[in-house]
Parts: C-alpha cells; structure tokens; sequence
C-alpha cells in the first residue's frame, strides 16, 4: 500500500514536544512531499526562537518516518514564520516642531537658497544645472526642492522612486547626477495637489531639512518657491543660511519683483552672495544671429546699483528645456550653455561662495 500524507502526519503525530503537544497539533508541518519512497516536509515554526528549539527534533522527526513501509529516505527542514515590519510610518506635512533659533545642518558646510521674486524665470531651471556643474567640477552637493506647491526637481533630475526610511524618522535622499537631492515631490502623489496651510507646509520644510540624511556635503542648494512667503521665512528665521542668490531675467517686470525678493532677504538678515541673469540671450541655431528677447543686461544694472555680485549671464537655449523635461540636465551634456554652467559654478568656487 503507498504511503499517503494521512500517514507522515500520523507518525509525526505520535512525536511529542518538550513543552506540550505536537508537531501536528501544533500546526507545524507544512509542504509534504512524497516521491515514491522518499519523502520530504517543512517544520514551520511562529519564530526564530521556537525554530531554534525544533531544529533538536529534526532529527527524531526524520527517524519517525523513516520507519514507515515503504520509505527509503526522509528530510525535514525547519523554518521560522518571521512576520515583516509594517513599512516606516513616514508621513511629511505636520506643523513644525519648536526649535531655538537657526539650526546648522550636521555635515553640510555651505547651505545656499535660490530664490527669484517671482515664478517663470527659470530659477528651478538654475538650481538643477549649478547643482549638476558644480558636482561635476569635484564639489559634494545637495539639492533640496523646497517648493512644496510645485515641486520640479524630480522631474529635471530624473528621479521618480519615494526615498527610503529605516525607521519612519530618518528619511535617506536619492542620488541624481552627482547630486543628493530631496524633493516633497517624491513623498506625494505627482496627479495631486498638495493643499495645505502654511503650518504644514512650514512643518515639511522643517522635516525634508533636519530629518534626511544629507551625509557630508559642500554645499546644500535650496530651490525656493517664488516669491516672499512661509518658505522663505521659515528657512531665513531656522536654517544657518550661508546666503541667498537671486536669479531674474533682465526685462523690467520681472526686475521689479526681484527686488522685492532682495529686500525680503535684507528684512530678514540673509546675505544676498550675487544675482544671476537668466534667459540673457538667444542664438539662433540656423544663422548664429544673437536677440535679446527678454532684454539684455539689466540683472548686471541692478546688481552694480546696490552694490551686489554680479555673478553671471545665462542663455535662453532649447536646449535646456529639452533637457529638463527629459531628466537630464543640460549642464551633464557639451556644448556652450553646459559650457556657461561650468564658468558659473567655477566662479562660485572661485569666490567661496560653493
């Protein structure tokens, strides 16, 4: 007569444990398997502790069988039921917590924010490619995307997965080109809005600042949303800033409100380290002919104006779109507007200012 699995069970049954019951009352046998004589099963313990204790039964469990008609060779393996961790509970949004006065970061030397007066002046743009030409010039460097209402960073970085987090506190950035960077971009859902009030929104600065692991850096960059608002206070009244750059095109309007951005800072007792001319020029790549359509020169006016760095002019190129859109920066590849990245973050080094 074959040998069934009523028949293992019932002689694993007849084998008693030390602290009560058996293998089989127990519910510990799991995958019995029978290949004409020989016969294989799983001792499937709730965990570790209680493997361990089974692994010394193993053997009689084997020998039990092996005395059945029929059986040429028998083999257990004894396993633990280990039940997973419920991933981290890493919930970004929250009103701050009380903190005394502007905290440093650990292991960051240089933290400089980004900041425009208004929005459309490819300030994200500038942040993302002096991030990436600055790395590549040798320099460690962090890229934190603070514009919590329209986060662009994982997009021109080309980053999309959710950083991880050991513990549910501490939050480990993801690396891009050279770059660590942090975006709330990569906490939410990229189809939905994020609708909060300024206490949360101040609260998640707060968290993406004081809980990612930034690790030894040379210099953080802050992209700040445009504008004067909570993120700019905030990071002003409770970061040690290293200092502000603005960047703006050259045309009145948009002069206009970097101004205010300027003042914001003075207000708040952040030294302004220079401006930055974006969208300064165009080349036409047919006829090489160069038109200034955003004007051309007047960040370089007002900086001379009121006595701030002038730190350089950047070119209104296809080029960077292209590559902001596809997760590459521009500044990664060859060619005269990677070229203007490289001289501006060459002369950032060259002042101390990264």
């Amino acid at each position: 007569m074959s040998i069934v699995r009523s028949d293992i069970l019932a002689a694993l049954a007849r084998l008693q444990l030390p602290d009560g019951g058996d293998l089989v009352s127990r519910d510990f046998i799991r995958a019995v398997t029978i290949d004409g004589g020989t016969v294989r099963f799983v001792i499937e313990a709730p965990n570790p502790d209680v493997a361990r204790k089974l692994a010394d039964i193993r053997g009689a469990a084997e020998q039990i069988v092996l005395q059945l008609d029929g059986i040429k060779s028998v083999t257990a393996v004894v396993t633990a039921h280990e039940d997973k961790a419920p991933p981290p509970n890493l919930k970004i949004g929250g009103h701050p917590k009380p903190q005394e006065g502007p905290t440093k970061l650990p292991g960051v030397d240089r933290i400089l924010a980004i900041a425009s007066g208004k929005g459309g002046v490819g300030k994200s743009t500038v942040s993302s490619n002096l991030a990436v030409a600055l790395a590549k010039q040798g320099r460690r460097v962090g890229l934190l995307d603070a514009d919590i209402y329209g986060p662009s960073q994982p997009r021109m970085m080309g980053v999309s997965k959710r950083p991880a987090s050991p513990d549910g506190k501490i939050i480990i950035p993801l690396q891009a080109h050279g770059v660590t960077m942090m975006s709330i971009g990569l906490m939410v859902d990229p189809d939905k809005a994020v609708v909060w009030r300024g206490p949360m929104l101040m609260g998640a600065l707060q968290q993406m600042l004081n809980q990612v692991q930034w690790g030894e850096l040379d210099i953080l960059i802050i992209d700040l949303p445009p504008g004067t608002g909570d993120v700019q206070l905030t990071l002003c009244q409770k970061t040690e800033l290293t200092g502000a750059i603005v960047v703006s095109t050259p045309q009145d309007v948009a002069l206009l409100d970097a101004r205010k951005a300027l003042d914001m800072f003075s207000t708040l007792h952040t030294p302004v380290l220079g401006m930055i001319e974006n969208m300064s020029q165009y080349i036409c790549p047919e006829c090489g002919h160069e038109a200034h359509i955003f004007g051309h020169g007047g960040v370089e006016l007002e900086a001379k104006k009121l006595g701030i760095p002038f730190l350089g002019s950047l070119p209104l190129d296809l080029s960077v779109r292209l590559a902001g859109d596809s997760g590459t920066p521009v500044a990664m590849a060859d060619g005269p507007v990677a070229q203007a990245y490289a001289d501006l973050a060459a002369g950032l080094i060259a002042s101390d200012i990264a």
